[in-house]
């Protein structure tokens, strides 16, 4: 990959996580769904103990709707880093994420995506995602 297309790539890739984001605190289920690829493989650690894992698109939209039901969300990501492979990238991101309930008792959420994004059709498509939280702050 030459360096235009290498910024062109990184720049695609953090508009797609922006929306991510956007999309997952905004509960635009369609939206997001369209940044996945069919068969996305989706995990949650406390970074102390082994992930478990969902596949697929519709069993992460799922989990997620069932993550979030009755609640606001608030994630911000930053610093990334990228590593570029033609059509497909890993993406390590900083997270700090906010979910407030329903009755008033919040959750913030310090730690990193993992994630493997690839390319289709001049779309970056997300394949797999691992949120690690290193510390978490229940209010």
């Amino acid at each position: 990959m030459t360096g235009h297309a290498e910024l062109i790539a990184f720049y695609e890739l953090t508009q797609a996580k922006a929306k991510y984001c956007r999309t997952l605190d905004t509960q635009d289920w369609n939206a997001l769904a369209a940044l996945m690829v069919d068969d996305i493989e989706f995990g949650m650690s406390d970074g102390q103990s082994d992930p478990q894992m969902t596949v697929g698109r519709n069993e992460t939209l799922a989990l997620l709707k069932s993550l979030v039901a009755g609640a606001k969300t608030a994630h911000q990501v930053h610093t990334p880093e990228v590593d570029l492979d033609d059509d497909e990238a890993r993406v390590i991101w900083a997270v700090q994420d906010r979910i407030v309930f329903d009755n008033g008792t919040s959750v913030t959420g310090y730690g990193h995506y993992t994630e493997r994004w690839v390319r289709h059709a001049d779309a970056w498509k997300l394949a797999s995602l691992l949120l690690t939280h290193l510390i978490t702050d229940v209010h």
